[in-house]
């Protein structure tokens, strides 16, 4: 996941010129599929999550995550997406309603 402190991250997506951009809306959140471009022509997708939400003085404030994905690593990542999207729908939903909850102990928030 992205973070405020990865300069790295940071410095690449200050520098990455925006190619192409698929806005995904779902519910309360939208997703944002961006394909950015290097200085020199090195292609990467940004995937952002951004859901509203209201703050303490009743503004509306958007509460974003977001995850780098470099073209050396979408193989895999397209292979693991479309692994667990399959298994999520071959064992855990059963006519569109939510089967048997498959739970771990991890707490994403600690990450």
């Amino acid at each position: 996941m992205y973070s405020e402190d990865y300069d790295g991250a940071n410095a690449l997506e200050r520098s990455g010129e925006d190619v192409y951009s698929k806005p995904v809306r779902a519910g309360k959140r939208t997703y944002f599929f961006d394909v950015k471009a290097t200085k020199g022509n090195d292609y990467y997708l940004t995937i952002t999550e951004s859901k509203r939400k209201v703050d303490s003085n009743g503004h509306f404030a958007y509460d974003k995550h977001k995850i780098f994905l470099y073209k050396e690593d979408f193989e895999k990542f397209s292979e693991g997406l479309e692994e667990v999207i399959n298994y999520i729908r071959t064992n855990c939903l059963k006519d569109g309603a939510a089967g048997e909850k498959y739970t771990t102990d991890v707490n994403f928030e600690e990450l």
